[in-house]
């Protein structure tokens, strides 16, 4: 696979590099610099319509493949994920902000994704089914839905990709996918890898664009299932579109107002470690990074003075240095978004702890001391002067079940300290009064805080003495009430992308029912 140089900027339809059906394009910038990274096109009916019947067109050919021919050409993908795991890591540094171990880590989930997907390839799909008539033999069988689309956020440009493309392949669907408009490069990467290991013309594409991209999507009704990870606004309107649709599915990873709970016997060593990576890691635009902390009254002055020190101390700079801990926002709206939900914080009563939210010029200077404009892992000058630069805002607030801050996601470095007072059952309570259900941890010494935490509390993803980021691969990622309808991701995607059919065969001459239920057929003559 070559050297990324620049971006293509196309569709990639029916195995064709297209400018599609419309002349408007749309630009692709480094939220670290301002700099254009490459121009697209963005999609209209025309181009997702024409992506669907591609995808439909290519079905029976893909499907008459094995699971095992359909993971070859995944496993040539895997191989170029791991060969080109630092390149490709550029590439979604410099397109989505984050800093550059996140880049490479991103691509490295990317390519365990693929490892699980294509490995499950030889793994059992299917349930022997033992049946009350001995001489019959009952499974189930799995078969693919069809077309799926797919809509994936900017945050994880490469690793959620793979969530959804790499199961949904081999287990036998077609797909067309849209990428995040604000990553429209790293999705083309994708797309020509695709292309470079030959997947048949039609099985896989991609089009670029914005929301109405995706609506066209989620509107054909040809698309049997949608897989979308992103806002839960979004993601709430999808499924309920597809829901009124007889056939179709949709399976949704949504938002989260995360919170971590530290109780009287916590680590408080661990508890600021998992603090700081879960608000800050990834400028806190993570769908699972906490935004709320409740810390028990006894460790609660110590937890903050500690967690406050760091806050005001974390590196803020180009996110390709490799001393840099937190990047950019990835863009305008996102700065205006974390500024709004700053001042409600203060209108609501916030006592502002940290406020870094406008940082001055040599805050985003390369944190190993050099002039602005330069970083230690790259030759290339960098003027960061045109970034969209937040660092941390840090306050503490007293539980009120009404207050907006508490209960709205902000998407950034944006952190709420609640004090509670009580056992781990208040604390819990606390967690739970949220329409959100994502991600949360615990930190505590006491197992039966810990079990209490794990058996009560309302959440898709659940960690104990670690940050409230991060999931293994081969763990389904999602969410509960206003967080989810399904993970798409790992073995419960295969839920989503393929039906169950429940399949009975007899070995006997004759013919038995179960339950019970009489075989005879009975005629007039017979009475």
């Amino acid at each position: 696979m070559s050297h990324i140089e620049s971006a293509r900027g196309a569709h990639y339809i029916d195995g064709e590099w297209t400018s599609g059906a419309s002349e408007t394009r749309f630009s692709s910038r480094d939220p670290a610099t301002g700099e254009t990274l490459g121009s697209f096109p963005r999609a209209t009916a025309t181009d997702v319509e024409r992506a669907v019947s591609a995808a439909e067109t290519a079905l029976e050919g893909w499907q008459a493949l094995s699971h095992v021919d359909r993971a070859e050409y995944l496993w040539d993908v895997y191989h170029g994920l791991r060969n080109r795991t630092d390149e490709l890591g550029e590439v979604v540094t410099r397109e989505c902000g984050k800093e550059i171990s996140e880049g490479r880590a991103d691509v490295v989930e990317a390519a365990h994704m693929v490892e699980y997907a294509a490995g499950n390839a030889r793994h059992p799909h299917g349930d022997v089914v033992p049946s009350e008539i001995a001489s019959k033999d009952a499974y189930m069988r799995r078969k693919p839905r069809g077309v799926v689309g797919c809509i994936t956020p900017w945050n994880f440009p490469v690793a959620i990709p793979f969530w959804h493309l790499a199961v949904t392949l081999v287990e036998g669907n077609t797909v067309v996918w849209k990428p995040a408009e604000q990553t429209p490069w790293c999705g083309e990467v994708i797309a020509e890898m695709m292309a470079e290991v030959g997947i048949p013309d039609g099985v896989f594409n991609l089009v670029q664009g914005h929301g109405d991209t995706g609506e066209s999507i989620v509107a054909d009704d040809r698309v049997d299932t949608i897989l979308f990870t992103g806002s839960a606004s979004v993601g709430h309107e999808i499924a309920e579109r597809v829901a009124g649709d007889p056939g179709r599915s949709a399976c949704c990873e949504m938002g989260g107002k995360n919170a971590i709970v530290v109780t009287e016997n916590a680590d408080l060593d661990v508890a600021i470690h998992a603090a700081v990576m879960s608000s800050f890691k990834t400028t806190g635009q993570r769908c699972v990074s906490s935004e709320k902390l409740i810390v028990h009254e006894s460790v609660y002055e110590e937890f903050k003075r500690r967690f406050v020190d760091l806050a005001a101390a974390v590196t803020i700079g180009d996110p390709l240095d490799e001393d840099t801990f937190m990047g950019p926002l990835v863009d305008e709206q996102q700065i205006e978004t974390f500024h709004e939900y700053n001042e409600l914080a203060r209108t609501e009563g916030a006592n502002v702890l940290v406020d870094r939210a406008f940082l001055d010029d040599p805050e985003i200077s390369s944190p190993t001391g050099g002039p602005e404009g330069t970083t230690t892992s790259t030759d290339r000058e960098r003027d960061l002067t045109e970034g969209h630069w937040a660092g941390p805002f840090v306050y503490e607030i007293k539980y009120d079940p009404t207050h907006r801050i508490l209960r709205e996601e902000v998407f950034g470095p944006h952190v709420a300290l609640i004090e509670y007072s009580g056992g781990v059952e208040r604390a819990v309570e606390i967690v739970n009064d949220t329409p959100y259900g994502l991600a949360g941890a615990i930190i505590s010494e006491d197992y039966r805080q810990l079990h209490y935490y794990r058996d009560h509390v309302d959440l898709g993803l659940a960690y104990a003495n670690l940050p409230c980021i991060g999931a293994e691969v081969h763990l389904p990622f999602g969410g509960v009430k206003g967080s989810g309808h399904g993970p798409p991701h790992a073995r419960e995607v295969i839920e989503a992308v393929t039906e169950r059919t429940a399949w009975t065969l007899n070995n006997s001459e004759g013919i038995e029912m179960a339950q019970g239920l009489s075989a005879e057929i009975k005629t007039r003559e017979d009475s």
